[in-house]
């Protein structure tokens, strides 16, 4: 974005719409939640966002192909609340990830939950890191 805002528009915000890229260029939306790093400024070119999701899920797949995505404020079912803005995605490790995931369990509380089902399910989550294009 030339005007400095960067992710500003997700201040506030408990979901934002992914739009990751197939081979072929088509854009596949998904509403997902989001915690932005409290160590970067949502209007600074250095914002991060994280995200998690199930590996080797479609997102997953396509940001590991393409990390061109674009994102935007959005309601629980995916209603758009705001414009689009282009970024990059990545899967991160380690450190990060257990960041970017700690970030998320404080955001929401409902994640402690799903996190608990996860193990008894041995699903693996994977965490990806938002940054502006």
């Amino acid at each position: 974005m030339s005007d400095g805002n960067y992710f500003a528009a997700l201040d506030k915000q408990n979901y934002l719409s992914l739009e990751t890229f197939r081979k072929n260029g088509t854009g596949v939306r998904t509403p997902v939640w989001f915690a932005a790093d409290p160590a970067t400024d949502l209007r600074s070119r250095n914002a991060k966002v994280y995200i998690y999701t199930i590996e080797n899920t479609g997102k997953v797949k396509r940001v590991r192909n393409n990390p061109r995505v674009r994102i935007a404020p959005c309601g629980r079912t995916g209603d758009l609340k705001g414009d689009w803005i282009d970024a990059n995605a990545k899967v991160v490790e380690g450190a990060e990830a257990d960041r970017g995931s700690k970030l998320l369990t404080q955001k929401y509380l409902l994640k402690r939950i799903f996190d608990l089902f996860a193990m008894f399910r041995a699903t693996k989550r994977e965490v990806l890191v938002i940054t502006p294009a």
